[in-house]
């Protein structure tokens, strides 16, 4: 008897378990910055999505394809205009925007590329980055931060009211907007105030205005 088939799971990234659970069943997806492509296999194997995913390292890309995975070797700040505009339902950039050289060129053409587009970032304005840096007058590592400021691809650190501001400026529509906290509780933004001192991890889901 053959053993049954494991689904893949995303218990060690409940930022990607949030994004996983607001697509929808069949969608055509793109993954950009997929990494090892554990959030598009999961997408595939549970809910059916026609995935695509673009990665910079090729030890990712390599990675993916092991997975039977479509991903290409790419860099968000250069080659996302070979895309067509709505090419995809729903564009995904989990974790990478502030390693990315233009965060607002990369974002409006996530809106370009996808009807809507789901984004996840490091909350630099979270209460315990500011305590570090107030009372260890260093940058701080955190679970979402986990390297030191002289080795880390994060470029365009951020807090969540400055990609609230970026957004606006874009002239974009804020569908959803959530935050993550330490303990991995995923909660609605209602006061940006609470929300940029306590989420650890902002979530947003983007349209055009």
């Amino acid at each position: 008897m053959n053993a049954p088939t494991r689904l893949p799971t995303l218990a060690q990234r409940p930022d990607l378990a949030a994004i996983a659970a607001m697509i929808e069943p069949g969608s055509r997806v793109l993954d950009i910055g997929c990494g090892d492509g554990q959030l598009l296999e999961f997408l595939v194997a549970t809910k059916n999505v026609v995935g695509r995913g673009m990665e910079i390292e090729q030890e990712g890309v390599n990675a993916s394809v092991r997975r039977g995975l479509s991903v290409v070797q790419g860099d968000a700040d250069f080659d996302l205009g070979d895309y067509p505009d709505n090419a995809f339902d729903v564009a995904i950039l989990s974790l990478t925007l502030q390693a990315t050289r233009a965060p607002d060129k990369v974002l409006a053409e996530l809106v370009r590329i996808g009807r809507r587009a789901v984004v996840s970032f490091p909350n630099f304005g979270h209460w315990a980055v500011r305590l570090h840096l107030l009372f260890q007058g260093r940058m701080p590592m955190t679970a979402t931060l986990p390297r030191g400021w002289y080795e880390t691809e994060n470029i365009h650190l951020c807090t969540i009211r400055d990609f609230v501001d970026m957004a606006g400026r874009l002239g974009l529509k804020v569908e959803r907007a959530l935050t993550l906290d330490g303990q991995s509780r995923l909660k609605p933004i209602r006061a940006m105030r609470m929300a940029n001192l306590f989420g650890q991890t902002g979530l947003f889901v983007l349209t055009k205005g």
